[in-house]
């Protein structure tokens, strides 16, 4: 997979397994508070293929974007963060846009 196609593929797993991270959190909120466990049925299992998903696309993306070991786990933790895949989807369209040296 060329490294372009690679890249965009994992920013938009990066925004789908944030999101669903998000919604998850909120379904479990509602399955103690109300219960109602329909959302996690659901959503927990969508959460994991998209976690799974970031995961090897980050492992596979590292070599070939050149990335540090340390950078690999900083994008690795914005899995198991809220929000983080967001931030990692913004950071990767900055140095998309930066200029080469």
């Amino acid at each position: 997979m060329p490294s372009s196609l690679l890249e965009r593929s994992f920013r938009v797993t990066a925004v789908a397994e944030a999101t669903t991270f998000l919604a998850l959190l909120a379904a479990t909120y509602v399955k103690y508070v109300h219960d109602e466990p329909i959302g996690v049925q659901i959503l927990g299992p969508l959460h994991g293929m998209l976690f799974l998903g970031y995961v090897l696309l980050a492992l596979s993306l590292a070599p070939r974007a050149g990335w540090s070991g340390r950078t690999t786990i900083v994008v690795l933790f914005g899995a198991v963060v809220p929000f983080g895949g967001y931030a990692v989807d913004r950071w990767l369209a900055r140095q998309s846009l930066a200029p080469a040296n």
